[in-house]
């Protein structure tokens, strides 16, 4: 019935944990899907049988998913297998300079240490040290609240928990705060590039962006069949659950009566009724009007100067020589603060670009293996700015970038040879019409200052009866992130909901224990 129904504007991993929780609470979902598969930017691509991720690669902070499912009595092992790497990744600065992190923290330090001398392998151990205290600082209040703020921090750690929270730095840049850890610039180069998770630069970052370092250090996993597989066993759970999916459809606009949604209407005149919406999306979108003139107050209106990093990425089918990809590997420019001074200043591709390759048919087993293996997929990716939707690329410049990214790829020893049928480039316009009102940005806000995390909006819009959920939500960008943000938005879904299933009406409640906003 109408009063029971939620519909879901997008089947990306926020909109998927959203789903997947409301459909076991009782709630009737529909979930409406632009894309022909669930999953946002967790997509495939690929022709003549190749297919391959073209989004994230990586996966980590499991317990999200864990507790998703055991939420819903599942077992993650029962619906996908995470293979766990012994190696995080594979850096490489030039044929000679080259240097593995590991999931073991000592095997680490002893690799920079033959890399870079005793002093900096003390001064990784104490680098961890310090992302682990971040991360511990954050997790309860920030990761998992609602909508966390400043004073709320504070307020929540008490005469006692200030110091600690003092020493998570938040009003140092992150580049600042590894210049008090490493003397070799490499390794603030290596560690810097956790502010790209998020699409932001490391020179304007907080410093608690470290707690990357301690999450990779956790746990990094494949997953077998690819990252696409876990937005696919999330929706078929949601399916199992009676929610239903629609995918090949756009929703034109947002349908509001009395100042609240009452549904969507399709880009095909079709009118889905509802009585609460969550869009799965960028906010941009709802600002910039992509769902009608009802929803463009519903957040505030982000400025094109605050997004995040786009991308340029190339999917390929190539045979490797000269080069031991691992699974994942970066090959690193030589002028770091040239690099994303083009991308955030002269809003440019990079004169000289860092280049991420996922070799997505490798694992521990086969790291080390170079020009004995016949063709495989590899997902190449330089950072790019997210102007799209006000100065596209031009073919010259992609063309320009693609060369010296292979430059970068060749000076550090690696030959490739790709399969011109098999081969997919993406770039910010591509991203800009999968996802519109971002220019390409794939990472919502960037998170530039201390007062960026704070900034992001919460499960609840500025419109009763209408939620967010994606990346570009709090708690922020990646896979574990945006899934957290879907359970943040079903919470509030079913506290404003009446309390008697089968009622007529949806309510607002007071506040909650936990400091759940009622805005």
């Amino acid at each position: 019935m109408q009063s029971e129904r939620v519909v879901v504007v997008g089947a990306g991993i926020g909109g998927l944990a959203c789903a997947l929780e409301l459909a076991h609470r009782g709630l009737e979902v529909v979930v409406v899907e632009r894309g022909p598969a669930p999953g946002g930017k967790m997509r495939e691509v690929g022709e003549h049988g190749a297919r391959m991720d073209a989004g994230p690669t990586v996966f980590t902070m499991r317990w999200v998913f864990e507790e998703l499912l055991d939420r819903v009595g599942e077992r993650l092992a029962d619906h996908m297998t995470l293979r766990p790497l012994t190696v995080l990744a594979r850096h490489a600065w030039n044929a000679d300079e080259q240097l593995d992190l590991y999931a073991d923290v000592e095997r680490s330090a002893e690799a920079i240490g033959r890399f870079a001398g005793a002093a900096e392998a003390r001064a990784y151990r104490a680098f961890c040290m310090r992302a682990r205290r971040v991360y511990a600082a954050l997790e309860g209040p920030f990761l998992r609240g609602s909508r966390p703020t400043p004073w709320g921090l504070v307020a929540r750690a008490g005469l006692r928990g200030l110091p600690e929270l003092a020493r998570i730095s938040p009003f140092s840049t992150l580049w600042g705060a590894l210049g008090g850890h490493f003397r070799d610039p490499r390794l603030r180069q290596l560690f810097g590039r956790y502010a790209t998770y998020c699409g932001a630069s490391p020179f304007l970052a907080p410093a608690t962006l470290m707690l990357v370092a301690h999450v990779e250090q956790d746990g990094v996993w494949s997953v077998d069949g690819g990252m696409h597989r876990v937005a696919v066993a999330l929706a078929g759970l949601a399916q199992r659950r009676g929610a239903r999916f629609h995918y090949d459809v756009s929703v034109s606009e947002l349908l509001v009566r009395d100042g609240r949604p009452c549904g969507v209407r399709l880009a095909d005149g079709r009118q889905i009724d509802a009585a609460a919406v969550v869009f799965n999306g960028d906010p941009g979108a709802l600002a910039a009007g992509h769902l009608g003139e009802g929803a463009v107050r519903a957040v505030r209106s982000p400025a094109a100067s605050a997004r995040s990093l786009s991308a340029l990425t190339w999917n390929l089918m190539a045979r490797t020589r000269g080069f031991p990809l691992h699974r994942h590997t970066v090959f690193f420019s030589g002028d770091y603060q040239a690099e994303f001074d083009d991308l955030f200043t002269r809003a440019r591709l990079p004169a000289s670009p860092t280049v991420y390759v996922c070799a997505q048919d490798r694992g521990d087993a086969d790291a080390d293996t170079a020009g004995e293996r016949g063709a495989e997929r590899l997902l190449c990716l330089v950072n790019a700015p997210p102007t799209a939707d006000r100065r596209p690329l031009t073919a010259q410049e992609i063309t320009r970038c693609e060369q010296k990214s292979f430059e970068t790829l060749a000076r550090c020893g690696l030959q490739l040879e790709p399969n011109p049928l098999q081969r997919v480039t993406t770039s910010p316009s591509d991203f800009e019409r999968l996802f519109p009102g971002t220019g390409g940005a794939l990472y919502g806000p960037a998170s530039h200052g201390w007062r960026a995390s704070f900034t992001r909006p919460g499960s609840r819009s500025r419109m009763p009866g209408l939620y967010l959920a994606g990346g570009g939500t709090h708690p922020g960008p990646g896979v574990p992130m945006a899934a957290l943000s879907g359970r943040l938005a079903a919470a509030s879904v079913l506290q404003d909901h009446a309390a008697v299933r089968g009622s007529t009406a949806w309510s607002r409640p007071a506040a909650m224990p936990g400091g759940m906003s009622t805005r």
